[in-house]
């Protein structure tokens, strides 16, 4: 979902020319201009949640998510993440106890309205206690300007992730780097454009990720990049778990032998994973189907995906599920 806000909110920078700097105020007559330090910003999501809404429960879902795996416990939504808002794109870090997903409030709202809500963007929740905690904002622009940041993929104190900005048109990468307790220093960070890589996955010198571009089986497929000499090059089709389908939103395990993503079947998203024998990856099999995608797992082997509500053909809100390993 978050690529299909961004994009819409890609097309209102375009329109409205929102990217025209802001006037200054003149310099003070010793001519230099005086630094005021900006206060520290908490966001409070559920002051933008709407008031006209219930939160939707396992109970109220009419397509709950189906397991196929004798691996995993049955998916249940992760509490302290879940909200009657969007929660999406999950992604934890390889050996870190933290996630970071992308929030929306209202997705009734088109994309130039989210934009405007400081509380629509990504978050990170950490895991103490044998428990997720209470999901914090991460900003990634400055005070006063606009920006819907998603697909965001961290490593080490570094992140990567997709951006529509004021200053920019269409959707960019940008890259942020984690300093002094926060994240900062963000700047762009695109590849090259006939590559046109989508959410993504690094693993040492492979990434991994969707894309549309000549050569795809149909609609999105599975693709990688290697990297030679500090470079990202030589695009390569991972024909064996591509389709005419959608493949998208892969996940790399941190051993490497394992490729989750999700494929759609029956007309909704579906997760799948793909093992590597003799270094090369194999047919893949389906865990969980019915509204389930954008995989990524913790240090135990649990599954976490998003699972979207649906009824009527209307989408009301999305969770975070986890499949506890077996």
């Amino acid at each position: 979902m978050i690529k299909e806000v961004l994009a819409a909110f890609a097309l209102v920078l375009l329109i409205t020319g929102c990217a025209q700097e802001t006037a200054k105020e003149p310099l003070p007559e010793t001519g230099k201009e005086e630094t005021i330090a900006e206060p520290e910003v908490v966001v409070v999501r559920e002051n933008s949640l709407p008031n006209d809404t219930v939160k939707i429960t396992p109970e109220m879902d009419v397509y709950p998510p189906k397991l196929h795996s004798e691996e995993f416990e049955k998916p249940v939504p992760v509490e302290a993440i879940s909200s009657k808002g969007a929660e999406d794109s999950p992604f934890i870090p390889a050996g870190r106890d933290e996630m970071y997903f992308f929030f929306a409030a209202d997705v009734r709202q088109p994309a130039h309205i989210q934009v405007r809500d400081i509380a629509n963007g990504i978050y990170v929740s950490k895991h103490e206690n044998n428990a997720w905690q209470k999901p914090e904002r991460v900003l990634l622009q400055d005070a006063g300007k606009l920006a819907l940041d998603g697909c965001e993929f961290v490593e080490g104190d570094e992140m990567l992730f997709c951006t529509a900005r004021e200053g920019y048109t269409g959707i960019h990468w940008f890259s942020a780097k984690y300093k002094e307790g926060k994240w900062q220093d963000w700047e762009n960070a695109d590849f090259r454009t006939e590559y046109e890589v989508g959410e993504l996955h690094i693993h040492e010198n492979e990434l991994y990720y969707h894309s549309s571009k000549a050569g795809s089986k149909g609609g999105t497929d599975i693709w990688r990049l290697t990297k030679v000499n500090g470079e990202w090059q030589n695009p390569e089709n991972i024909a064996v778990v591509n389709t005419p389908e959608n493949e998208g939103m892969p996940y790399i395990t941190p051993d490497g032998n394992e490729l989750w993503f999700h494929r759609w079947y029956m007309g909704t998203p579906a997760v799948f994973r793909s093992n590597k024998a003799g270094g090369k990856w194999q047919e893949p099999e389906m865990i969980v189907s019915q509204f389930a995608g954008e995989p990524t797992m913790d240090k135990d082997g649990n599954l976490y995906f998003v699972h979207h509500y649906y009824k009527d053909s209307v989408m009301l809100e999305a969770d975070i599920y986890v499949a506890e390993k077996k």
